[in-house]
This record gives structure tokens, sequence and C-alpha cells, in this order.
């Protein structure tokens, strides 16, 4: 069966109350935010005994840590930026296995210097895709010298978008420390908000072996093209709601046809920890159910 699980950054709270909270939910695994209140993360502060710290509370509590969130502009355009933020991500990655999982995960980046998530131009050009599979095969080496995968999440807007330049990454970084974090809301833009269908199963048709975990939001038509954000207590990555022709709420609340998503991930990955995004403390309740819903629907 697909366990169900949720990022911990939507509960801003210490680490023991973090827990308490999911656990309440009923998650069975997270995905896992380096920002508790009673501990401190920032690059460069990130060691071993913190690491065991959180590892050992969340086994404690029999709630596996399925992966971690190492969101960043990888390519940000201003380079010593974009070094910084990419060191911070190693940082991270280097301490993968301290917190018991082997996966870390980012989106591969746009050269917008206002949003990780809105498109540039250069995001489509050969020199930014070259320049980004640089920095790419550098995180895999990374995480494979330290026992990690590094896992790419697509985002339409970002140089790394669409099938096509999925399956061009892989063929140039055939690399056993890089995966691919699945999201099939994040291959949606006007040209195919509708076609739903026939682009799910382009994506688990090209695609399904290199998925190592799945994240389950929704997707749906936008009433406007601004950059869209929720007002919570989050990072930027949690309060992002989608920017362009498509809005990207919780689970259950667009477009996306979880019937068909979760059938197609059960048949190749039957025990891929699911993780819920992009919503509010108060939506989580109705969000798993939703989840838990289709899965016992599908029979997964």
């Amino acid at each position: 069966m697909i366990p169900v699980g949720i990022f911990t950054g939507y509960f801003p709270y210490a680490l023991a109350e973090t827990i308490s909270k999911l656990k309440g939910h009923g998650f069975s695994t997270v995905q896992l935010d380096l920002a508790f209140k009673d501990i401190d993360f920032t690059p460069g502060t990130v060691t071993k005994d913190k690491c065991h710290k959180v590892r050992d509370a969340f086994r404690d509590a029999n709630l596996p840590i399925s992966c971690i969130s190492g969101y960043t502009n990888i390519i940000h355009p201003d380079l010593a930026e974009r070094r910084r933020r990419v060191e911070a991500l190693k940082e991270i990655i280097r301490h993968a296995r301290d917190l018991g999982t082997p996966y870390v995960i980012s989106e591969t980046g746009t050269y917008n210097t206002e949003s990780d998530w809105v498109h540039d131009p250069k995001n489509k050009t050969e020199k930014g895709y070259e320049t980004c599979v640089k920095v790419i095969e550098e995180l895999a080496q990374e995480a494979y010298d330290h026992g990690a995968v590094f896992l790419v999440e697509n985002y339409v807007n970002n140089v790394i978008g669409s099938v096509r330049e999925l399956q061009r990454l892989f063929a140039d970084v055939p690399h056993p420390g890089l995966g691919l974090l699945m999201d099939p809301t994040n291959y949606f833009d006007d040209a195919h908000i509708g076609h739903i269908d026939e682009t799910l199963n382009e994506i688990f048709d090209a695609l399904g072996p290199k998925i190592r975990i799945a994240h389950a939001k929704d997707c749906k038509r936008a009433e406007n093209a601004a950059e869209k954000h929720a007002h919570i207590d989050a990072s930027e990555a949690h309060t992002f709601r989608g920017a362009g022709a498509v809005e990207l709420p919780a689970p259950g609340l667009g477009s996306l046809n979880y019937e068909l998503y979760l059938k197609r991930l059960a048949v190749l990955h039957p025990n891929m920890p699911l993780i819920i995004e992009h919503l509010d403390e108060a939506d989580v309740p109705r969000a798993k159910r939703f989840v838990d819903g289709v899965l016992r629907k599908i029979g997964a």
C-alpha cells in the first residue's frame, strides 16, 4: 500500500509539537523541512547531532522520514548567490543519511531574479540548459559520494519542466546519484491543462522508472496570470500556489484525475510515499481524507 505523508513545514512548531500534530492526523511518513522553532538549521549550522535528534524523534514516533526538502534556485543568475545556494543544498545532501533517508529534493531553478518559479527566456536556451546540467551533475555526485540521491522536481516555468526536458536530462546525466520527484501538476501549462489524462499517461510512460517519491497537490486553470501565494507561516516553497495559466491548490480542489494518477503510480511503485502539499494546516484533515479515499477506492 502507498503510505500517505505531508511536508513537516506546514506545522510551524517546535520538533515535539510538530510530531504530535502529524501523528494526530494519522500520517505514516513525512517529507522533512529543516524548520523547527527550537532547532537552528540555517546554512552552515547543520550538524550530525542535530540531525540525529530529529531523526530519532521521528523514529521514536514511528513516523519515518521519507525525503528531505532542499528547495532553492540552483541556477540563480548572480554567481555568488548561486554558489551560496548550491553549497547550502550540498550541506543538506551530506547529512541526508544522518536524517534517515537518502533522498533530497530541489527544483531546477530559473534565471529570473524576482521569483524561483517565474519563467525567464534564458530558461529554455541551450546555454541555460547546459549550465543547469553542470550544477545537477555536481549535486548528483555530491549525493552519490555521501550515500544519497538528489531528486529533481521539474516545474514548467523552470529550466527543466517538460517530459522531453526530463528525458534529455536523464540521458545526459545517467548518474546513480540522480532521481525524479513525481509531481504531475508541475507539467501543466496553458497548452496541457486541457489534456490532463493524456499528459499523465505520457509522464508515466516516459519517466516511470525514474520516480523515487511522489507528491499530492492539484492543478486547474488560473483566473489570472499573477504569481499566487498563500498567507501562512511557511517558506516561499510552501506558500507558492502557481504562476501563469495554471493554479496549484491542495489535492482534491482542482482538475487532476487522481484515480488515474494513483493507479499508474501504484502499478509501478506500490509502496512509494505520497506527500501532500499546497495547503494550510486547517485544510489538512480534508486533504488527507480525499487522498485516502482515492487510494482506498483503487485498492492501493
